[in-house]
């Protein structure tokens, strides 16, 4: 295996930059409390997944679940070309043999519809820009957009055509109108809000939950769109859900990389490993990185014309 492979996105890309700030973990939550309200989607996971059940051990996989989540996230973004395409290939293969049944209707259907796979790749990418910009990311528009076509490959990987998938703002932006009336709060949904508002811990830990994880769950569910507030039914400040982020942004971001890196999964400090100190993420590399992805859609749409 070649040490010196970038991977799909590669040091200088947006992906890179944005994916190893310490406010993804918040917007990981966000994405799962946005997937929950897509009704087939949430069925899906629930009918084939033990980690959202209510049992003991159903409850207690469901950190499992955030960890995978966060380690396929970590290989796409920074492991090799081959391990990313690997990972990748390992999803597919689970969806194709997963299916669930509508409870209403009976219809029988694959979770790895194109419509299925696409709602919960644009929750992710929009609760992943949403939260870091709102916390003082400095993630500008012509940022945003370049990571929304960079991550076009992402959803290639989970079985989507990268030409139907959003690549800028106002794509997904539109494509959220199109699919909000789809949107409701299932039993399903509850029981993911449950969760994520009081997940299973050990009775010693129960503190910490009190302490740490209610601000992480508030957060993130702060930080999902107005839409979403009213079908969970709980209105919140934007303005003060805005402050929360910035200053939870500020707080993090000042714990030096080096020690939040040693943090599992690990893959950003292999990645540096791999291909040298010049490859470390830096908000300040965003510019740079945002100017050579517009030069070469501009050269890619000359060439077109």
């Amino acid at each position: 295996m070649r040490t010196d492979d970038p991977g799909l996105f590669g040091p200088r890309s947006v992906t890179w930059q944005l994916h190893a700030d310490p406010m993804m973990w918040i917007a990981g939550v966000r994405a799962l409390y946005l997937q929950a309200l897509h009704p087939r989607a949430v069925r899906g996971v629930f009918q084939n997944s033990a980690a959202f059940r209510m049992s003991g051990q159903g409850r207690r996989d469901a950190w499992g679940r955030l960890m995978r989540t966060a380690d396929f996230v970590g290989t796409l973004t920074y492991g090799t070309t081959d391990a990313a395409e690997q990972a990748g290939a390992a999803v597919r293969g689970i969806h194709r043999r997963l299916s669930a049944t509508d409870p209403d209707t009976g219809e029988r259907y694959g979770v790895d519809e194109p419509d299925l796979l696409l709602w919960v790749h644009c929750a992710e990418v929009d609760s992943y820009l949403e939260v870091l910009r709102r916390s003082g990311y400095p993630v500008g528009d012509a940022q945003a957009d370049a990571y929304l076509r960079e991550q076009r490959a992402s959803a290639r990987l989970v079985g989507l055509d990268p030409a139907g998938v959003p690549g800028s703002r106002a794509a997904l932006a539109a494509y959220f109108a199109r699919v909000r009336p789809e949107l409701a709060l299932t039993p399903e949904a509850r029981e993911v809000d449950g969760f994520l508002r009081r997940p299973p811990t050990p009775p010693a830990l129960v503190p910490a939950r009190a302490l740490v994880w209610r601000q992480v769950a508030q957060l993130a569910y702060g930080a999902l769109p107005a839409y979403a507030h009213e079908i969970y039914g709980r209105p919140v400040r934007p303005a003060a859900v805005s402050r929360r982020l910035r200053a939870t942004g500020r707080l993090l971001r000042a714990i030096p990389p080096t020690v939040r890196w040693q943090l599992p999964p690990r893959h950003i400090l292999r990645a540096v490993a791999r291909l040298g100190p010049d490859s470390r993420p830096a908000p300040y590399k965003l510019r740079r990185s945002a100017a050579i992805l517009d030069g070469q859609e501009g050269a890619q749409g000359e060439l077109r014309g």
